[in-house]
């Protein structure tokens, strides 16, 4: 039987759950569970969404993604694929570790993202150890919003749901400690949490637009880095390598382009090659100063109405 086409909307925060096929747990060790948030990590840079809360269990985890233009689908696919090849590997193992593909649901008001945040922050009270005391598991990030803990990996942006009990930090972390012990998640577990909603959540949030072509990218690498659309697709040339790895990684952050796509757009490389490019121009972009940022400049100067 086929399976139905995945809800999406570019412009929606998600709630967003990984789960291990029956027999193998997701993350045998805390070591697997910072690997998969620095993999989150990795693929922010790349498609500049946003998380606004996480709990990652034994056996599944849970997210709050803001798409923020770019394709849920891209981003967990990326994230999912490259945490199941370092599993398989560190663990001698083959075969699917994921049961099916991930499940997501659109997040249709403030009102259930405030309750979906408490669900997600409450699912260390099934450990014995973490019952009455959930804010103290690391791999969630209730610790990071009520201030116990740092963002070690930076990548929550907790103000967006903090931001709805006020400018006062420490009445807000009041105000939202006094409504996760009187809440209540139940509406949210079980077979529900993934239905299907037909409308969509919207806010006061910038949306980054992804409807670039290739030719705006061209234009942009030229003028910043001083080469033409003909030395983009030179196979071996050394001296163009960061050059071809930031149009490669521009291409598939700002076009929401597949490697597939960025091959048959360039010719002359390979899928692995192009994914090998992107990684080099994430590194580039991330440990540069002069490329700090590259995105920011980008979409000022090719603003899309």
């Amino acid at each position: 039987m086929p399976r139905s086409a995945r809800l999406k909307n570019f412009n929606s925060i998600y709630h967003i759950m990984v789960r291990s096929i029956s027999e193998v747990a997701l993350y045998r060790k805390n070591d697997d569970k910072d690997k998969y948030l620095e993999l989150v990590k990795k693929y922010q840079k790349i498609f500049n969404f946003k998380v606004y809360a996480y709990c990652l269990m034994d056996t599944h985890a849970h997210f709050i993604f803001d798409a923020n233009g770019a394709d849920i689908s891209k981003i967990m696919h990326g994230i999912n694929q490259s945490y199941a090849q370092y599993y398989n590997r560190k663990y001698e193992r083959h075969g699917h570790l994921f049961q099916d593909r991930f499940k997501s649901v659109i997040v249709y008001n403030d009102q259930y993202l405030i309750s979906l945040s408490h669900y997600i922050h409450n699912n260390p009270s099934d450990i014995s150890s973490y019952k009455s005391c959930v804010e103290k598991y690391k791999y969630s990030s209730l610790g990071v919003y009520i201030n116990i803990r740092k963002d070690y990996l930076e990548i929550l942006d907790k103000n967006f749901i903090m931001s709805h009990f006020g400018n006062n930090t420490v009445e807000a972390i009041r105000q939202y400690l006094k409504l996760f012990k009187n809440s209540d998640g139940s509406k949210l577990q079980g077979q529900e949490e993934f239905k299907d909603e037909g409308c969509e959540y919207r806010s006061e949030r910038k949306i980054l637009l992804r409807g670039y072509t290739q030719e705006d990218i061209i234009r942009f690498i030229s003028s910043k880095m001083l080469v033409c659309k003909s030395d983009l697709s030179l196979k071996y040339c050394r001296r163009l390598t960061e050059a071809r790895a930031i149009f490669v990684f521009l291409m598939r952050s700002l076009c929401d382009f597949k490697y597939k796509d960025i091959c048959n757009s360039i010719g002359n490389l390979t899928q692995s090659r192009v994914s090998m490019l992107c990684s080099l121009g994430l590194d580039v972009v991330s440990s540069k100063p002069e490329y700090a940022n590259l995105i920011e400049e980008f979409v000022d100067k090719y603003k899309i109405a």
